[in-house]
């Protein structure tokens, strides 16, 4: 039976907590202090800690680090009210499994202790670092969020990285596609080998040849001297087509025949080359429905899709959005050299009903030019854009919250099957804040 100790101050909420656990199959031990809880895990051990955030006796985030100190092996859950959001995703980044917002549905308390645990089960010999519910950077700036579609990304990028296959990223503008590129290179057997990145898009198709296998001087106007193409400086290692539906019908007819045999020939050139390259290519457009149009060969496309990946939009990854956030004030604050400390509650809550259109990459810019602007320790909504301001959210999104906010997750929960995650992906907003309107609204 999983032993899980409980570090909770308000006494009624701890012995409901300890019940329910019970009941579901958990030894409990609950503990009232910081201080308590020092002793308790000095006498034994414990396959989970559920700590609330703010102790009368000891700082959270402290306490978390603590405790890895001690057992870097055991996951921690935070329980923390919905106003320290912020704080929860900085114990996050130090290590913690997860956090529950207060009030919190049982079936969640369920969901993340299962996941914790079984996250840890399963990778005996992590380390903190490796916490894969923390933020990762692979490479530079790849982040792993705790969301379900974070997860199966996660999970797509370790199954595939350690293998030849071509991948093919599919996803919107902005989401990341050559940071997960990277990511599966840097966990391939040719991680320390070059990976060359190019963007199809650029590349003007009566220069595509000789971008990608290189030219000799005089072969063409303007060839003043040999040059070596994407495909030879990627030898041995990765190459990364981004945008890979913008390329010519002719281009696509060289790049598949240097894909089948592995052999390129620079331009002006009458030798040719073996090439061992691994292709990853990216899209933000729909290739099949190019194949069918006759505007992207079928031939190429099969040939690059040996494994596809989605790289998901923010609204797909709620849960994960100030984890990103966090993130990237950390590189602003770098890059900038400033020490801005968060964001404020009402700046989290502007952020948790923007749409994010430009996904990961607007948020980047925004939280970088804020950074900028501000003067104080947090990122206040006077330095936010215009755009967080305007009301232009679609009027036929059949989910958005509006006047009939009740009337919507009412809708919403029947349409999902009173699936809350779902439905909460539908109404476009985190499952901790579903759970806080249905408390509102008392919807059962």
């Amino acid at each position: 039976m999983p032993k899980i100790l409980i570090i909770e101050d308000d006494i009624s909420f701890c012995k409901l907590l300890d019940k329910f656990l019970t009941k579901n199959s958990y030894e409990v031990t609950t503990s009232f202090s910081a201080t308590d809880a020092r002793l308790l895990l000095q006498k034994g051990t414990f396959d989970l800690i559920l700590t609330d955030l703010r102790l009368p006796d000891a700082n959270g985030i402290e306490l978390l680090t603590e405790f890895k100190a001690i057992n870097s092996q055991i996951p921690i859950v935070l329980m923390t009210g919905y106003s320290d959001v912020n704080t929860a995703v900085k114990a996050i980044k130090n290590g913690a499994s997860d956090y529950i917002s207060k009030p919190f549905n049982p079936d969640e308390v369920l969901l993340v202790i299962t996941n914790a645990m079984e996250t840890f089960e399963n990778k005996p010999n992590r380390s903190k670092a490796s916490d894969s519910n923390s933020k990762k950077t692979t490479g530079s700036d790849y982040i792993q969020g705790i969301s379900n579609a974070s997860k199966k990304l996660a999970e797509h990028i370790q199954l595939v990285s350690p293998t030849d296959m071509s991948v093919l990223i599919i996803g919107e503008s902005g989401t990341g596609k050559e940071i997960i590129a990277k990511s599966i290179h840097q966990k391939s057997n040719r991680k320390g080998t070059n990976f060359i990145a190019v963007d199809c898009g650029a590349i003007p198709k009566e220069l595509a040849a000789s971008e990608f296998f290189g030219h000799l001087k005089g072969s063409f106007t303007g060839a003043i001297s040999d040059k070596i193409g994407y495909f030879e400086a990627a030898n041995g290692g990765t190459i990364f087509l981004d945008e890979i539906g913008n390329l010519s019908y002719e281009n696509q007819i060289q790049l598949l025949r240097a894909l089948q045999e592995r052999k390129i020939k620079p331009v002006g050139s009458n030798k040719e080359m073996q090439v061992d390259i691994r292709i990853i290519t990216a899209t933000n457009e729909d290739l099949r429905e190019a194949v069918k149009n006759g505007s992207f060969r079928e031939d190429l496309y099969h040939r690059i899709n040996e494994f596809s990946i989605h790289s998901p939009s923010l609204s797909e990854r709620t849960e994960d959005l100030m984890i990103f956030a966090e993130f990237f004030l950390d590189k602003a604050n770098e890059q900038l050299q400033k020490d801005v400390i968060g964001f404020s509650s009402e700046v989290v809550s502007i952020f948790q009903n923007y749409p994010w259109p430009g996904n990961l990459r607007e948020m980047q810019n925004c939280i970088k030019r804020s950074t900028l602007l501000t003067q104080g320790d947090f990122i206040e909504s006077n330095v936010l854009p215009a755009e967080f301001f305007q009301n232009n959210k679609s009027t036929t999104n059949d989910f958005s919250l509006s006047e009939n906010e009740k009337e919507a997750i009412v809708y919403a929960l029947g349409k999902t099957q009173n699936n809350k995650s779902e439905a909460a992906k539908l109404l476009k907003i985190t499952r901790k804040t579903l759970y806080n309107k249905l408390k509102l609204y008392d919807i059962n």
